[in-house]
């Protein structure tokens, strides 16, 4: 292997989420005054932290969303993630395969630890990230960007998770599927890895993707 860290994404990576909760955020967003389609969603908020749904908003239309935005729309995607919520297909055995070789990842997430936490628990993923770097048992490795206060496409999440786990930026591989943590991955100067099922292949091309891929059987090969 020749990396010494792989960074997962959360949401659409691990976690089956994204149509779920970008279906739910252009509900809400569209209930409070600014219409907006899935697609839209998609393309504006998919990969990004909660703090650039508000500044998209209020850049577009000068009025800022209601104090209790975040907490209205995480009860609603909370709920629907505990009812339905899947792994995305493949993911466990890229992590076996992982752990079996021996080599550390970690989660590094726009999401809150909330979120995060419900999604990994539901899905039964939690205690891979739970444990220590290689499954023996010790802190926990994920990561959010609550943790550093700027989310994708600043580099700032990824390079505490590297900082945290004790890598090198350039001994990383990040595994994204948004623009937004293609972005963020490449100005950490760490390698990425683009996972297409949400999202068109030229658009994490154009992103800086180091390279891409359909399935996440075809990710083990990638990283070596």
């Amino acid at each position: 292997m020749r990396y010494d860290l792989v960074i997962f994404d959360n949401d659409g990576v691990l976690v089956d989420s994204e149509p779920i909760s970008n279906r739910l955020l252009a509900a809400h967003l569209t209930e409070l005054g600014h219409p907006t389609t899935y697609e839209e969603s998609l393309r504006d908020y998919m990969g990004g932290a909660m703090h650039r749904i508000h500044e998209v908003v209020l850049e577009r239309s000068g009025k800022r969303l209601p104090a209790t935005f975040d907490e209205d729309f995480h009860t609603r995607v909370f709920e629907e993630f505990r009812r339905r919520l899947e792994p995305v297909a493949g993911v466990v055995e890229v992590l076996e395969k992982l752990a079996a070789d021996g080599v550390p990842y970690c989660v590094g997430s726009s999401g809150s630890h909330e979120r995060i936490r419900v999604a990994l628990t539901k899905t039964g993923l939690f205690e891979r990230f739970a444990e220590g770097p290689t499954g023996e048992g010790g802190a926990e490795r994920i990561f959010s960007s609550q943790d550093v206060g700027r989310g994708k496409p600043a580099p700032d999440l990824f390079l505490h998770a590297a900082r945290e786990m004790g890598v090198a930026p350039e001994r990383c591989a990040v595994v994204e599927d948004s623009p937004l943590g293609v972005r963020a991955a490449v100005a950490a100067g760490m390698d990425v890895y683009g996972f297409t099922a949400m999202t068109p292949a030229a658009k994490l091309t154009e992103a800086g993707a180091t390279a891409l891929f359909a399935h996440m059987a075809e990710l083990p090969a990638l990283l070596q």
